[in-house]
């Protein structure tokens, strides 16, 4: 079904992008998202289509359907139709994204003039990457881009993805179950606890577990407590994190959430992480049929289709969830991750009482143009294109395409109430949510950004996918994660990681 309607959106770009007149066609495929017809820019429609790119080719690696890899077709579709450009556009598997690229990177080849992967990417690709010209980091729709996504696409200083896509995870929840006053008071007689939005992960656990199983939206349909990704392999040591980060980020103990930096032991085998997986294990009995299978797409369509209670990962979720034929919209709310009770300090070897919350800035999407293509100029104009104001309403309108809000104007409430017809209520406290996470946060979380990172990222999957499945206790999972981790230091350089793992220190340190 996917393919059928990939290949369909294609053929109907190509017949309505016709040029700068019917550029803006999103609300003729999409309903649900207010025509703005094309907004004035440096990389504008119609500042494209004054470009002559006819004879030059761009080839493009990205995502697979639908996730980033429908909307870099897309607009790669409308590029060519507006430049003349031949624009060849490959797509990959997540797991396979990093290899893709960089085999061939090491090999002294460049397949692909544009490469699409996870922001982290950046210590291993760098190299091979050509960091973004002043000319686009100075435009104006690049002094939008929020400081942390900025941060997490430079190096040194120096800007080397481009920004596409601001990523982070925070907790999505049915309003119309947790600010029921019938549900409120039967949980309160069969619980004698509160139901409210959790504030801790042992309430989210609590609460999702006694909605897990039967019918509580009337829909005729079992309803279920949480969707989450814990596909090995697809983005679940992002989850991992997510969960951990509330028992591990000790904002008195700076210095390193994945390591030590002083000493670079790996701290993922440490209390606050095993506190983390254990409540990840028992969250395998709340999810629906199959759940610990579910990757970032089942995770979408679950929560984002009324299937769930509970949600945490991306915001795809929640903008599927509110667009037009949806079970569910203006039926769902934004919040902070839950946080704990306590909190593990390293510096002391026990825990810390007091509630402790801590959000996971997780990385997003980006993409860079390789330094051996022939066509810089082209790619920079096709990536500036991609992320112009009138893409980038529609695409972040899409639950499906991948595409979050990175840009100072994405958090206006009046946006969303506006071209989406969300109720006025859930756009602000989905903006004010969204928005804490990037200016009001002290104590949060950069994704780990050193040489080796896919290595120690597969090493997580395969660890908490043992633990998941209940091979291993959540401490022996981690464990064996630990010891990988110390075997990748010791192979990469410890002073390797070390130097590079304190760039993301550092975002963490200064917040303050």
């Amino acid at each position: 079904m996917k393919t059928k309607f990939y290949a369909t959106s294609l053929a109907v770009a190509a017949v309505l992008i016709a040029g700068n007149a019917q550029a803006d066609k999103w609300s003729d495929k999409f309903p649900h998202i207010k025509n703005t017809g094309d907004i004035a820019g440096e990389c504008s429609y119609e500042s494209m289509s004054k470009k002559n790119y006819k004879g030059r080719t761009l080839t493009i690696n990205t995502h697979a359907v639908p996730v980033i890899g429908e909307p870099t077709a897309l607009h790669a579709e409308q590029f060519s139709k507006l430049t003349g450009a031949t624009v060849n556009v490959t797509h990959t598997p997540a797991g396979d994204l990093y290899a893709k690229a960089m085999v061939p990177f090491q090999a002294g080849q460049s397949p692909y003039d544009i490469v699409f992967g996870f922001s982290n990417f950046i210590r291993d690709w760098k190299q091979y990457l050509q960091p973004v010209p002043a000319k686009y980091v100075n435009m104006r729709q690049m002094q939008d881009v929020t400081k942390s996504h900025i941060d997490v696409a430079s190096w040194d200083g120096e800007m080397i993805q481009y920004p596409i896509d601001g990523d982070r995870h925070y907790l999505k929840y049915r309003k119309d179950v947790i600010d029921n006053p019938e549900y409120q008071k039967k949980y309160k007689a069969d619980t004698g606890r509160e139901l409210r939005v959790p504030r801790t992960w042992k309430e989210y656990g609590e609460i999702a577990a006694y909605f897990n199983g039967w019918d509580w939206d009337n829909d005729g349909e079992l309803e279920y407590g949480s969707a989450e990704v814990m596909k090995k392999d697809d983005l679940m040591y992002a989850a991992f994190f997510s969960r951990s980060v509330a028992y591990s980020k000790n904002p008195n103990t700076p210095g390193g959430f994945f390591f030590d930096l002083e000493t670079m032991k790996p701290l993922i085998n440490g209390p606050g992480f095993v506190e983390a997986l254990s409540d990840w294990v028992e969250a395998t009995k709340y999810v629906p049929p199959g759940g610990i299978n579910f990757g970032l797409g089942d995770e979408i369509n679950s929560f984002g289709g009324g299937q769930t209670l509970f949600s945490f990962s991306w915001d795809d979720a929640f903008v599927k969830a509110m667009e037009d034929g949806s079970p569910i919209k203006n039926m769902v709310g934004a919040a902070p991750l839950p946080g704990a009770d306590r909190v593990w300090n390293r510096v002391s070897g026990d825990w810390d009482k007091g509630f402790n919350q801590a959000p996971y800035i997780v990385w997003g999407w980006a993409a860079a143009v390789a330094k051996d293509s022939e066509d810089h100029d082209v790619a920079f104009d096709y990536l500036c294109f991609f992320a112009n104001d009138a893409n980038h309403q529609a695409d972040i309108a899409i639950g499906r395409f991948g595409v979050n809000p990175f840009k100072k104007s994405d958090f206006v409430p009046s946006i969303y109430v506006e071209r989406q017809g969300w109720d006025q209520k859930i756009a602000e406290e989905y903006t004010q949510t969204l928005l804490d996470m990037e200016e009001n946060s002290t104590n949060r979380v950069f994704p780990l950004r050193v040489p080796g990172v896919f290595q120690f990222t597969s090493a997580i999957a395969t660890g908490t996918s043992k633990a998941l499945a209940g091979q291993l206790s959540p401490q022996e999972a981690l464990d064996e994660v630990a010891a990988e981790w110390e075997k990748i230091v010791k192979r990469v350089g410890a002073d390797n990681v070390r130097k590079a793992y304190a760039v993301g220190v550092a975002l963490e340190d200064n917040l303050n």
